[in-house]
């Protein structure tokens, strides 16, 4: 059997509007550290973009005590991706910023301030239902597809040749053992990269494919052998002055496959958009607590794949339910699993700011990219022990 998974640069325009709305809220961030920012004072945003051609429209909600060049925040961000120019489908300097950012409903405001709020602690921001999700795959304990064309679209990104515009996408297909179920090999390698023909040569397009091939097979052959085909660009063409918003529209929260588990079976998606929202909201802080909690039962050895649902309702603090499954795979039952996690680890939106430094602007920065690979708090192993001991292992 195969099993695929997708992932997209940096540089495409749904990830350059999560890019934009992450980076808001880290301004604000910033500047709210500034002037003494604690959990109780923290800024509550819900930022929302859409990127057309030539236009990008900021919309949502955002409450803070401090003000922020919202026009600068947006060009500086596109600026930093590379997109300087309209030969590569969009230009920072030039691009229209309209911004539709309103205060925080009153409503939702009272449900989720610890300072004069309805229940004096920080309640979830929305109801929702978030998953975490853990293998034993491989070392960071995510599906092995999902790690391979996330290493892919960082070799693109980093590979310092103009050729390649900031835009892109991927994808791999991984074979997988009838008996086992374990990985064996890379069978498929998809991509696809917006050429800036400014760079290239006449009759450059076969040599522009083999140094794709080569960024590709160099950055994955610890699983590419003779047979792994390599498609680059399948319709023959993709130029860079129709790439991004020039050519297609970017919204927040459309990747969400891509930025959670890139559509791997059993790695359910739940909640809403997670980088464009401040963490008391749990599509924010429960998705990263979900997988802190899986990963960590992977990690004890106690199930060599596990699910972790987290429900909350808003305006309450702790989870609405907490569910588990481990495919059939766990050394105790799921529902010990269950009651073991809602004892030993604090899923509240204030439990999970605190333990995963969510009020940290950097963090904003880079989870656009990926939610899981770059050594986020969330990432650490640092309830094995504890969770051995409840589960008398």
């Amino acid at each position: 059997m195969q099993i695929s998974s997708e992932s997209v640069k940096a540089g495409h325009p749904d990830i350059v509007a999560d890019m934009i709305a992450a980076h808001i809220i880290a301004a604000i961030l910033d500047k709210e550290h500034k002037i003494g920012m604690d959990i109780n004072t923290m800024p509550h945003c819900g930022v929302e973009v859409f990127l057309g051609k030539g236009l990008c429209v900021v919309g949502g909600e955002v409450s803070t005590r401090t003000y922020i060049d919202l026009d600068k925040c947006v060009r500086e961000t596109v600026l930093g991706l590379g997109y300087n120019d309209a030969a590569l489908g969009l230009n920072g300097n030039s691009l229209g910023v309209l911004n539709a950012i309103i205060p925080q409903s009153p409503d939702i405001n009272m449900g989720t301030r610890a300072d004069d709020g309805k229940h004096k602690e920080i309640g979830a921001g929305d109801q929702g239902i978030m998953y975490g999700f853990a293998c034993d795959e491989t070392p960071e304990l995510l599906p092995l597809p999902y790690v391979l064309v996330n290493r892919l679209m960082r070799a693109f990104e980093n590979c310092g040749d103009p050729v390649f515009a900031p835009d892109g996408k991927g994808q791999v297909s991984v074979v997988y053992d009838d008996e086992t179920g374990a990985p064996v090999r890379l069978a498929k390698v998809l991509m696809s990269n917006a050429i800036d023909y400014r760079y290239v040569k006449r009759k450059g397009h076969g040599a522009i494919e083999r140094k794709a091939r080569k960024i590709a097979f160099d950055c994955l052959k610890d699983w590419v052998d003779k047979k792994t085909e390599f498609l680059f660009n399948p319709t023959g063409e993709w130029r860079a002055v129709n790439s991004c918003s020039a050519a297609d529209s970017g919204v927040t929260g459309r990747k969400l496959v891509v930025q959670f588990y890139g559509g791997y079976p059993g790695a359910q998606l739940g909640g809403g958009a997670v980088v464009n929202k401040s963490p008391e909201k749990v599509d924010c802080s429960a998705a990263f607590g979900s997988r802190h909690v899986a990963k960590n039962i992977v990690a004890a050895g106690l199930a060599k794949k596990c699910s972790v649902q987290l429900a909350y309702a808003i305006g309450i603090a702790k989870p609405f339910s907490i569910y588990v499954n481990t495919f059939g795979t766990g050394k105790i039952a799921d529902k010990k699993l269950e009651e073991i996690v809602g004892r030993l680890f604090d899923l509240t939106p204030a439990g999970m700011i605190r333990r995963f430094d969510l009020l940290k602007g950097d963090i904003y920065r880079l989870i656009p990219r990926t939610l899981f690979l770059n050594g986020y708090p969330w990432e650490k192993t640092d309830m094995v022990k504890a969770l051995k001991r409840e589960a008398g292992k």
